[in-house]
């Protein structure tokens, strides 16, 4: 019985570098929640992690483009039907 315990601890501590809960890429409503949520930051002022050109100069275009190249150093939270099991996935994980 202990040795089933312990096993179940030790699975829940380890580390893996995939997603566990939900598809193995970004969805397009997480998608959409990174670039608006990027776009407000650098509208307000929050400092821009890539080399904004001419042609991308609005705040939507630039966080369009750090998500692409995988620069925002952002994680998701995503949770179970159960409400008590969740994952936290950089989106690294996810591109």
């Amino acid at each position: 019985m202990w040795k089933h315990i312990i096993k179940e601890r030790s699975n829940k501590t380890s580390s893996k570098k995939e997603a566990t809960i939900g598809p193995p890429k970004l969805t397009r409503f997480e998608k959409a929640r990174i670039i608006g949520a990027r776009a407000l930051q650098i509208a307000m002022g929050a400092p821009i992690l890539i080399q904004p050109t001419k042609e991308r100069s609005s705040p939507i275009d630039i966080a369009i483009e750090e998500l692409n190249r995988g620069v925002l150093p952002i994680t998701i939270r995503r949770t179970l039907p159960d409400g008590v099991t969740s994952q936290d996935i950089p989106i690294k994980w996810l591109l």
